[in-house]
């Protein structure tokens, strides 16, 4: 009689728990306390891995290394032959700054010999120089050689006479003799850039999402493959294939590499989809669910069974997501940095991104469409032009939100990636089961021995965590255990982070903070500098070696309890939040920053030596300057530590907007640099100082604001737009037919190129309710986009000589009961229309650029 009552209440409780979206956790544990095994032999036939200086590259089973230390690089994926050769140095330049070790690019073998026999490595297709520009921005290389690379390209990159003639993806005769020729070229284009000539190719990706098993298949046709690249003077230290959907490969001559993405725009539901499994940490498989491969697997493939003689590597962990017609999936920043703590904690040891930098297809010789499509054969259809990829860098350089939620982990993984790699993966006493357990902790520790990093994920996308309220957590290590924070906190909804255990700065001990580690600054005599984030809604607490003694700023509490000196209350900022005092031992000195200063935050080499810059503009260092690019604001701040010695100067540059038509522009040396197709004029800027960001030396400066105005004038109307096909192999929403725009509306746009002199571009922006919109300069297809919700924008200083006519949009009307996967906010009220078509406004947005010369 007393027992059902009391079931009742805890059942209430439950209820209402789970209602208001919080959870109490209480002391999440994990035992971390088994010896960490020294990582195996593994059993890779490398290539030459000794550079001409001496410099080495290696691997074992659990990470790379760089002579002869561990090594966790990230790497971004980036196609030359999708953007102007004019832009290749600056955008390479934005991926360094942003935190990438390695660019990674796909040679796409219908984009360099569309027509048998006469292959084109020149203007936008060399590669050689494209692997130049590379290294001159301190970036490694991984060409993606294929033959088959898919990449969202007409017959996943064959050439249509290759499709036609013979089988492909096998060890059948006359394909490998053409795949034979095909490495020889490439071969040629990587003469002399290779790691052991003392270039920049550390990497050789063979094939892709390679799971076919049969006669001359599988296994066996890899390794065909690698020879023929070996034979095409292809020696690298790194050779790779995919690794998910059932992969096959000859075990030991090439290694798996790795994704996964938030969401499947390859997918055919018109729904949101379940839970993904990549926000959940991963302790038993490396491969993360459906990643598009176009091919079934019919068994577990090799890198299942290869996975304690590899290291867990990533190649394709999606930094966005495109758009395919039949599913329009929009992912947030948080969406995509919050994979971060999850792959890292999951035991990852190279984070690839696919893509990091967008792009634009190149229209055939015949100036047809070279995207995947149904209508060749296509699983999928893509966009004719638009390879945005909602990337952290856009097609015209833009800086996304995306990149700056990225690059804190950056640049832990580049101070701290050498600890991380050869610590081991421990799994927590309780974990959730399935990836739509939404209630259950999410947390790993990798360590090895006494020190180790704590991950958290809170963030699953579309589907809101219960928050962890009243959370401490408790690691168990060889020799102690860990509990942290000193009082319970509230882990919100949507939290991610990375926390340090027994992290070692310079001799110091810190037992634990509750706080990212974001970087190290060494200068010498005068100290080291640490830098932290503060996680949003965590009060920040630094522990110390009760032996240490520590000076706080900011009004924050020291005192020394149970062996440890704990400090809290630390208030995040630019200011030198904790000093610590060692005898006999150069300066240490902590600076926790806010969460929004942390994605504000770069390490550049300026002036003869690492500083720390602060700023919310987009920056990179080109040469001995400092180049700061903003998007619709003339004003810009920027912070830096340690001050500058001399005052520095600062200039502006802006495209000659009466730049050379662009048929000429074309013909340009491919080896251009980053202004090769204008005649850029500068101008000296007034820098003024502006005090003092905590420890950073502020500037200001104000360029002249630019006010463009577009005209936009309907030209046609839309007509009733046929109905959408169900079709393809996918048995889902096809692209409407060529002959079905005939229905499309039209839209004259005016951008008088006079008002853009003295920018670095302008991005015309396009807001826009339809099916399929598209820009044209009269019969010439610039730009084309699925509306989806996301910003459509078009940069107009490649096309600068085409704004002497108006350019035309055009927009197929979007159906009310087209069976397409919309986001909820994108999806038009039709309010009983049958379709809709309509530009709401374009505008163009002036992009400015100072140039800082210390």
């Amino acid at each position: 009689m007393v027992i059902a009552p009391r079931l009742r209440i805890c059942a209430a409780v439950v209820a209402s728990v789970l209602a208001t979206g919080f959870a109490g956790a209480g002391t999440l544990s994990i035992d971390a306390s088994a010896p960490t095994p020294a990582p195996l032999n593994a059993a890779l036939r490398l290539g030459t891995a000794t550079a001409p200086n001496g410099a080495t590259l290696g691997a074992n089973a659990r990470y790379l290394t760089r002579n002869g230390a561990p090594w966790l690089p990230v790497m971004g994926e980036f196609h030359y032959s999708r953007t102007p050769a004019s832009q290749w140095e600056a955008e390479l330049r934005k991926m360094k700054a942003a935190g990438i070790d390695i660019v990674a690019s796909y040679v796409m073998w219908n984009h360099h010999e569309e027509v048998e026999g006469k292959f084109d490595w020149s203007g936008n297709r060399d590669l050689r120089h494209f692997i130049e520009l590379a290294g001159k921005a301190g970036l490694d290389v991984v060409v993606r050689v294929g033959p088959w690379a898919h990449a969202e390209v007409r017959f996943g990159g064959f050439p249509d006479w290759v499709v036609n003639a013979m089988p492909t993806r096998s060890n059948d005769p006359q394909y490998m003799r053409f795949v034979e020729r095909l490495y020889g070229q490439i071969g040629q284009q990587l003469k002399g850039q290779l790691w052991k000539d003392g270039g920049h190719v550390i990497g050789i990706q063979l094939e892709n999402e390679y799971n076919i098993d049969g006669p001359g298949k599988g296994a066996e046709h890899i390794a065909a493959l690698k020879k023929l690249a070996l034979k095409a003077g292809m020696d690298v230290p790194y050779y790779t294939v995919t690794g998910w959907d059932g992969t096959i490969y000859p075990s030991g001559e090439v290694t798996p590499v790795f994704g996964g993405y938030p969401d499947e725009p390859w997918g055919v539901s018109t729904k949101e989809l379940p839970a993904k499994e990549t926000y959940a940490f991963r302790f038993d498989t490396r491969v993360s669910g459906d990643l598009g491969a176009q091919t079934a697997a019919h068994a577990p493939g090799t890198a299942e069974t290869d996975k304690e003689v590899t290291p867990f590597l990533g190649a394709e962990y999606g930094a966005g997501l495109p758009f395919m017609y039949r599913r329009r999936t929009v992912v947030s920043a948080d969406d995509i940095a919050s994979m971060l703590p999850v792959q890292l904690g999951s035991g990852v040891n190279l984070m690839g991104y696919y893509m990091f930098h967008g792009g634009r297809n190149p229209l055939s010789l015949g100036g047809t469409g070279m995207e995947e499509s149904t209508l060749s054969g296509g699983y999928n259809d893509t966009t004719m032009i638009s390879y945005d990829f909602q990337a952290p860098l856009g097609p015209d350089g833009q800086q996304r939100k995306v990149l700056e939620k990225l690059r804190p982990f950056h640049l832990f993984t580049r101070a701290f990636g050498s600890r991380l790699a050869p610590m081991t993966v421990r799994k927590p006493d309780v974990s959730p089961a399935k990836p739509d357990d939404l209630t259950t902790a999410r947390f790993a520790v990798r360590s090895e021995g006494e020190r180790g990093f704590l991950f958290v994920n809170n963030h699953v996308r579309q589907y809101p965590m219960a928050a962890q309220n009243a959370t401490q957590f408790n690691v168990k290590l060889p020799g102690q255990s860990i509990t942290l924070p000193s009082k319970p906190v509230d882990i919100a909804n949507g939290a991610y982070f990375i926390w340090p255990l027994n992290l070692d700065l310079d001799g110091t001990n810190l037992h634990y903070a509750t706080a990212q580690p974001l970087t190290l600054l060494d200068q010498g005599k005068a100290g080291l500098v640490a830098v932290f984030g503060a996680n949003a809604g965590v009060p920040v607490e630094l522990s110390f070696d009760a032996s240490v003694r520590v000076t706080a700023a900011g009004g924050a509490h020291v005192a020394t309890n149970g062996g440890h000196t704990l400090v809290t209350g630390v208030q995040p900022g630019a200011g030198a939040a904790v000093t610590v005092q060692r005898d006999g031992k150069r300066p240490l000195t902590i600076v926790v920053l806010t969460a929004e200063q942390s994605q504000q935050l770069s390490v550049v080499q300026l002036a003869g030596q690492q500083r720390l810059l602060l700023s919310a503009d987009q920056a990179y260092v080109d040469g001995n300057a400092l180049q700061l690019r903003s998007v619709g604001d003339s004003k810009f701040r920027f912070a830096i530590y340690p001050a500058l010695a001399n005052a520095p100067k600062a200039t502006t540059t802006g495209a000659a907007w009466n730049a050379k038509p662009a048929a000429k522009a074309a013909a340009a040396p491919s080896n251009a640099g980053a202004n090769a197709a204008v005649d850029a004029p500068t101008a000296t800027v007034a820098l003024r100082a502006a005090g003092n960001d905590g420890i950073f030396q502020a500037f200001e400066a104000t360029l002249p604001a630019h006010e463009i105005k577009a005209t936009v004038t309907q030209t046609r109307n839309a007509q009733e737009a046929a109905p959408v096909v169900i079709g393809g192999t996918a048995k889902a929403a096809i692209q409407p037919a060529p002959e079905n725009f005939k229905a499309a509306g039209a839209w004259q746009i005016n951008v008088p190129r006079e008002q853009l002199k003295g920018l670095d571009d302008a991005l015309l922006q396009i807001d826009f309710v339809g099916d399929i919109g598209r820009v044209y300069s009269g019969t010439r297809m610039l730009d084309d986009w699925y509306y989806s919700g996301y910003q459509w924008q078009f940069g107009l200083r490649q096309q600068a000589a085409l704004l002497d006519q108006p350019l035309t949009v055009s927009v197929l009307p979007l159906r009310a009961d087209a069976p397409i996967y919309l986001p909820k906010e994108a999806r038009p009220d039709f309010g009983g229309a049958k379709q809709m078509a309509t530009v709401r406004s374009v505008t163009v947005i002036p992009v400015y650029q100072l140039r800082i010369n210390p």
